[in-house]
């Protein structure tokens, strides 16, 4: 089997801007990923994370160096373009991962009102 890098797109959103919520939200959905594309944090090449103007209380990051094994997986925060009438208190990811699957076989989670940014990828058509 011939290994690549793929990515994996997820997102989800928060209620409120603090770090206990934003922490919570970053572990639900990277529990999601995980789960529906079953890695290992060795396998991860590097994470993408953006968020919105209005959350500025914590970095994504900082939530997802704390999951076993995620110490030496390169994380970036980065700003979302601003958009009129985009979704607000949104946390988007980018995952590259070294799999032997193939692009279209990797499982986008997007959660709670992110849901709304890409319906046609919600987890209910996988179960």
């Amino acid at each position: 089997m011939e290994w690549k890098v793929r990515g994996i797109r997820g997102a989800t959103t928060v209620a409120k801007n603090a770090p206990r919520a934003i922490a919570e939200a970053v572990n639900e959905l990277l529990d999601e990923i995980e789960a529906h594309n079953q890695f290992r944090a060795e396998d991860i090449v590097c994470v993408f994370f953006t968020t919105t103007a209005d959350l500025d209380t914590m970095f994504p990051a900082a939530a997802a160096r704390k999951r076993p094994g995620w110490d030496h997986v390169p994380l970036i925060d980065l700003d979302q373009m601003k958009v009129k009438g985009s979704l607000e208190y949104c946390i988007r990811i980018l995952i590259q991962v070294n799999t032997p699957h193939a692009q279209s076989a990797m499982v986008h989670c997007y959660l709670r009102q992110a849901q709304n940014l890409r319906p046609d990828l919600d987890l209910q058509i996988y179960s």
